[in-house]
This record gives structure tokens, sequence and C-alpha cells, in this order.
């Protein structure tokens, strides 16, 4: 049961990555959206009581908050028509999972 729980989290955090890159203001969004479906293919038979699986997760839910301060909503407070937003960035954003 917790497996299957797990899994369906796994495909949600997949799910919300895939659409907050799809409104990514770069112009390699679409680079980052490959990149996301490329490396959650890679790590699909990977041992989710693994720590290395759980610091790949944690670098894939700390990608997702990024992301997610770049959507419209976000950005506009629910109000799309207002001018002034604001992006907090972090020192060391992204992190490599030590191997």
């Amino acid at each position: 049961m917790a497996l299957q729980q797990s899994r369906k989290e796994l495909l949600n955090l997949y799910k919300k990555l895939l659409r907050s890159c799809a409104t990514y203001p770069s112009k390699n969004r679409w680079g980052i959206y490959e990149a996301i479906r490329q490396e959650f293919r890679e790590n699909l038979k990977l041992d989710p009581d693994d720590e290395g699986t759980h610091k790949k997760i944690s670098v894939a839910i700390k990608g997702l908050s990024q992301l997610e301060m770049y959507d419209k909503q976000t950005l506009s407070g629910g109000n799309e028509h207002n001018p002034n937003w604001q992006v907090q960035l972090e020192q060391n954003p992204m992190p490599k999972p030590s191997d």
C-alpha cells in the first residue's frame, strides 16, 4: 500500500513539474521539459526506500518550487493584471545530489 501511495505521489510530482515547465518563461523551456521526462524515465526502476532516491525526489521538489515561482498566477498574486511581482532567488538553488 505504501509503495502504491509513493508511486502515486511521484506521478503527481512528475505531472506538476511538466505543467510548471510548460509555462516557464524561457527559450529553453522545452529542453528543460525533455530533461525532466528523461530524468524520470532513467530513474523509473530505482528503489523507493533508497536514500539516493529520496535525495533525487527532494531535488525534484525543490525544482518544482522554483518553477512555480515563475507561474503567472503565483507572480501576480492571483490577479493576472497585477504588474507588481517579485521572485526571490536562493544562493545555491539546485545542489547536485551526491552519487
